[in-house]
């Protein structure tokens, strides 16, 4: 069998939890980069929208199949490599993983997705504008993720184990300091995120360790 490919962006944040996946697993793949902005977005070339329509990244090629969309990428690691799980075995606690991952994928990413950032700047003509609008959008998102982890978290976001709540929470939290967002009021996710941090996993994928990183060591 191939090894894997995973088709990434060091920063975005979608591809970030694929490599959290693949790594918590311990998948071995190759690594090819799709730089976003460089000559308008390599993800844009003829040869890349073939792998993945809607021109974005991660795209994962494993087992023969050509996968797009980091939670159902996941989700696919999760049925076919049960090993090391990323969704509780109980479906009340499996929900709340999915919950929390879907609350940062769908209810906070998408505000700060370079095409979205790209079209704020350009129909307000400010550069300054599209920042505003992240810190804002971002900040909004993590108060209600907070006020989940209240009731679910343990050491971890569900509870003390990893999920798929956790390799969505921590690229985030990435995010959200970039667009300047005031960390003091998420103390819980950022429990979160230091206790994360400690794990291999977690250390190989981030966004510094990656080849195409400029500051990648």
């Amino acid at each position: 069998m191939a090894k894997p490919i995973l088709y990434s962006y060091f920063r975005s944040s979608a591809s970030w939890r694929v490599r959290i996946a693949l790594a918590y697993k311990g998948i071995d793949y190759d690594y090819k980069a799709v730089h976003l902005v460089k000559d308008g977005g390599e993800q844009h070339s003829d040869a890349y929208r073939e792998l993945n329509p809607l021109s974005q990244v991660p795209t994962l090629v494993i087992d023969g199949l050509t996968l797009t969309q980091s939670l159902p990428i996941i989700e696919y690691l999760e049925e076919t490599r049960p090993e090391s799980p990323l969704l509780p075995k109980d479906p009340a606690a499996r929900v709340q993983a999915r919950r929390v991952a879907e609350a940062i994928n769908s209810g906070i990413q998408p505000f700060q997705n370079l095409s979205t950032l790209n079209m704020v700047s350009e129909i307000t003509g400010s550069e300054d504008k599209k920042t505003e609008w992240a810190k804002h959008f971002v900040a909004k998102g993590l108060r209600g993720v907070e006020d989940i982890l209240k009731k679910t978290s343990g050491k971890f976001c569900i509870g003390d184990s990893v999920t798929m709540a956790d390799v969505c929470l921590i690229p985030q939290l990435h995010h959200a300091r970039r667009f300047g967002v005031d960390m003091a009021g998420f103390p819980i996710a950022t429990r979160i995120e230091a206790e994360c941090a400690k794990l291999e996993a977690f250390q190989k994928a981030h966004a510094s360790k990656q080849p195409d990183c400029p500051e990648a060591s």
